[in-house]
């Protein structure tokens, strides 16, 4: 097994280093990484397009993960040991308002978040407060969890959509979040699922996730959704979202759009009294559903990997990641 561990020193530049696990301390866990997805943020990282504050160099990248705990330090219940895990991202304070109130994504202490300002996943080994994991079934296939953390950002937005059973749903994105999107918003029975996206190549996997209609955003689209997530990260994308909704219809934006975009029209959404929501990141309480509805069999992410790679190849994994190449869905790293 590699004992090498991947450091970005600054944006553009990288270098494999010797890795040595890290102790445990009081309250922590030592978890031995079995894979490590790569999604746009760790482009943003790699390349250092990443806004200001939001990254910290130099750094081990890698906050989608998945593992298993190996020991464990003082104050933590020895049974975890053995067990599968994956990991919240985000380092919260746990005392300030926003965290008592489960929002753990505003904590108002600042932001720290495992991969991006603390050391991540693309290493044998990561070493995090032990309150972070999450407990799967001991039969669970580690590949498809370290595709958990994307899904839990979107569980974030299916639980803010409210989506009830016999509503019209939508998703606007056919890549990994988008195709979560289509699994959890297909659990809650909707009427119709449509997804739109920018080409054909995604059609034959949304169905298969549930999706009863799918269209190219340059086709006629309806405008008489309930409920619409956003996951493509575009200004258009948004757009095209808020025309999907009816009058009052509710809108989940998932995706980040370059900065000084043009994107929703303020009128608009005041004139139709539209509900607009956002996240970034996933809480406690979407990573516990997301586990909840992993471990019931209703999310299936092994569709989505279509790249497994070592370490070593960290710069091809990034390259791949931004291709555009529609056979290329998640890539992961394997240490």
């Amino acid at each position: 097994m590699s004992s090498a561990a991947v450091v970005v020193d600054a944006p553009g530049t990288f270098h494999l280093a010797e890795h040595t696990p890290r102790d445990p301390g009081p309250g922590e866990a030592l978890v031995r990484v079995h894979a490590s997805g790569i999604c746009g943020s760790d482009r943003e990282v790699f390349q250092g397009n990443r806004p200001e504050g939001y990254v910290r160099y130099p750094l081990t990248p890698g906050h989608e993960w998945s593992g298993t705990v190996e020991r464990v330090g003082a104050g933590v219940t020895e049974t975890l040991v053995g067990r599968k895990v994956v990991g919240e991202g985000f380092r919260n304070c746990q005392v300030c308002d926003r965290c008592h109130a489960g929002e753990t994504t505003l904590c108002s202490a600042g932001y720290e978040e495992t991969g991006f300002t603390q050391p991540g996943a693309m290493a044998p080994t990561l070493t995090l407060p032990a309150r972070l994991l999450h407990v799967l079934p001991d039969d669970a296939d580690l590949t498809a969890a370290a595709l958990l953390e994307p899904a839990a950002c979107i569980a974030a937005a299916a639980l803010k959509a409210n989506a009830q059973p016999g509503e019209k749903v939508a998703v606007v994105g056919t890549g990994t979040l988008g195709m979560f999107a289509v699994q959890f918003l297909k659990a809650v029975s909707p009427v119709e699922l449509l997804v739109v996206g920018t080409r054909r190549d995604r059609e034959g996997l949304s169905r298969q996730y549930g999706a009863t209609d799918f269209r190219t955003k340059d086709e006629p689209l309806p405008d008489d959704f309930d409920v619409v997530i956003e996951t493509a990260g575009s200004a258009d994308a948004a757009r095209t979202s808020a025309a999907l909704l009816r009058r009052g219809g509710r809108l989940v934006l998932t995706g980040i759009p370059a900065p000084g975009a043009n994107g929703l029209d303020p009128t608009d959404l005041v004139v139709r009294q539209l509900e607009v929501h956002s996240v970034f990141g996933a809480p406690p309480d979407a990573w516990a559903h997301t586990v909840r509805v992993f471990g019931a069999g209703l999310l299936d992410p092994l569709p989505l990997v279509t790249h497994e790679l070592p370490l070593a190849e960290f710069p091809q994994a990034i390259e791949l990641v931004g291709s555009g190449d529609p056979k290329v869905g998640k890539v992961l790293l394997r240490p």
